[in-house]
């Protein structure tokens, strides 16, 4: 019933690159979320150290 999931689901078998750029951008994002997270870590630790 989700709109999006059936967008997905009839993009795939007319452009296969298309799905793999949005894997892409999918991991680029989640490495992007990573190493902010990791760099407010640092700058917590560093703050605690104050």
């Amino acid at each position: 019933m989700c709109p999006l999931g059936a967008g997905v689901s009839s993009k795939r078998p007319s452009d296969p690159n298309l799905i793999q750029e949005d894997t892409v951008a999918d991991m680029a994002f989640v490495v992007t979320a990573i190493a902010v997270f990791a760099l407010v870590a640092l700058v917590a630790k560093g703050v605690a150290k104050l």
